[in-house]
Parts: C-alpha cells; sequence; structure tokens
C-alpha cells in the first residue's frame, strides 16, 4: 500500500525552511510525520489511531507538541501569509470554539493561560481572525471565549498591514476602534451599534462582502480537531489551526 502523503513534495519543499535545525541524529522523514499529523488534525483523532505507515504515534505526537512549543507552525503560517503583500481590504470577524472535557480538564498552572474561558454555553476559547479581500487568513490570535470582539481587535492593530478598508461586524463598533484605524490610514465600514446616540453610515453594498471570512471560518471547521477543541494546552490547538490554514489557504 503506497504511503498516503498529504503534502506533496513540492509543498514540503516552501515550508522545509521554517523547520528547526536538528541538533544531533537525522529526523526521520519530515514529509511522512509531517504529513501525519495533518492527518490526524483534519480527522480529529488521537496519534495511536493514524495509519501505520505514518509511522509511531510517539513520533507523531511529539513533533506536534515540541514544534507547537516552539511556535514551528506559528511562523510557518505568518510566513507564508506576509508573501502575499499588502491587501487592498482587510476583514476582520471571530467565533468560538468550543472546549471538550478532555481539554477543560487540565488545571491552571503558573502565568500561562489555557485560552478557555466560560461564557455563555459552557467552556469555549475564541478564535480572532483578520483577512485579505479574498477571504484569506493573514493573521489568527486565541483567546478566552468571554473576550470582546474589540478588545482582540486590539492586539492586532500594530501588527497588520496597511489595507485601504476595513470590514467587521457591529461587535467592533466603538469610537476609539474607529478612530485607530483611522489613523492608521484605514477606512473603517463597521455597521452602527443600535444604542448609538449618534448614528453612523456605513456602506451597506461593501458590508455584504463580510461573508467571505464567515465562509473561510467553515473551510476551518471542516477539520474536525479545528470544529471542537481536544486539545488541552493552548499553543498545540493554536499549531493545529495555523496548520489547517496553512494547508488549506497557503499550500492548495
Amino acid at each position: 500500500m503506497p504511503l498516503p502523503f498529504q503534502l506533496t513534495p513540492s509543498q514540503l519543499e516552501r515550508i522545509t525552511p521554517y523547520f528547526p535545525l536538528s541538533p544531533g541524529v537525522p529526523r526521520v522523514d519530515d514529509r511522512r510525520v509531517i504529513s501525519g499529523i495533518i492527518y490526524v488534525i483534519r480527522n480529529g483523532l488521537p496519534g495511536k489511531d493514524a495509519p501505520c505507515e505514518y509511522g509511531p504515534p510517539k513520533t507523531l505526537y511529539n513533533r506536534l507538541v515540541r514544534w507547537s512549543r516552539r511556535g514551528v507552525f506559528n511562523r510557518i503560517f505568518a510566513a507564508l501569509a506576509g508573501r502575499a503583500g499588502i491587501p487592498e481590504r482587510l476583514m476582520r470577524d471571530a467565533t468560538h470554539r468550543k472546549a471538550h472535557r478532555t481539554a477543560a480538564r487540565l488545571h491552571k498552572k503558573g502565568d500561562v493561560s489555557r485560552c478557555i474561558g466560560r461564557p455563555k454555553g459552557g467552556l469555549n476559547s475564541k478564535l480572532h481572525a483578520v483577512c485579505e479581500g479574498a477571504g484569506k487568513p493573514v493573521a489568527l490570535l486565541l483567546s478566552e471565549g468571554q473576550m470582546s470582539d474589540y478588545k482582540g481587535a486590539a492586539l492586532f492593530l500594530d501588527s497588520l498591514p496597511r489595507a485601504k478598508e476595513l470590514l467587521a461586524d457591529r461587535g467592533y463598533d466603538a469610537d476609539w476602534f474607529r478612530t485607530a484605524w483611522k489613523e492608521k490610514g484605514i477606512t473603517p465600514c463597521l455597521p452602527p451599534q443600535k444604542n448609538r446616540k449618534q448614528p453612523i453610515e456605513d456602506d451597506k453594498t461593501l458590508d455584504k462582502q463580510r461573508h467571505q471570512v464567515e465562509n473561510r471560518f467553515a473551510k476551518l471547521k471542516d477539520w474536525r480537531r479545528i470544529a471542537m477543541r481536544y486539545d488541552r494546552c493552548a499553543h498545540t490547538f493554536f499549531s493545529a489551526i495555523c496548520i489547517a490554514a496553512t494547508c488549506i489557504f497557503y499550500l492548495n
């Protein structure tokens, strides 16, 4: 039976420069191991249930956890997203990811957050995303579920590329948020909150384009390990999100 690789040689070549160097004994086949990691994330499986063609389950687990702690998969996503250049339009949104009971059992130790909160609907995490005009994500952030949309957006202000306009829903409507984007030369297109004393006009036609970021969330949720959070540690779950986003939007 041929090995069910998830990456082609050309796709692996694009991400190999971001792999850490092996300090001693050469690593086993990177293509086989990374393909196994992609397989278990896409299907929501533990490493022990991966096909034997991908190698020992312990190897898949160790590679995912160790490289997640070192931020390897985060850098791969950021590097490929940065190659797209400066987009003309940005779109901003967030979605909740329910935490499985296996993820919620971990007790917090030290100052490292698990990024699991308890808003309405039970324990969950919140994924904040900024996409370019075609819907490809250019920045991702994981937070506790109770973090408001505009507080999560504030963490992106200094790291996003300059664009002509920004689209978002009314959850981001705040005067300081509008002012901050205008100072960066970006025109915000946000529906006003219903309780605003001074209504603000927004471009209805342009606002209809926000469905693209919702469609991209749906593509990420096709990967079962992203649809529900099984990982206890935040860095492992966020690495799984970065792997899925890289494969869906930048390696196809």
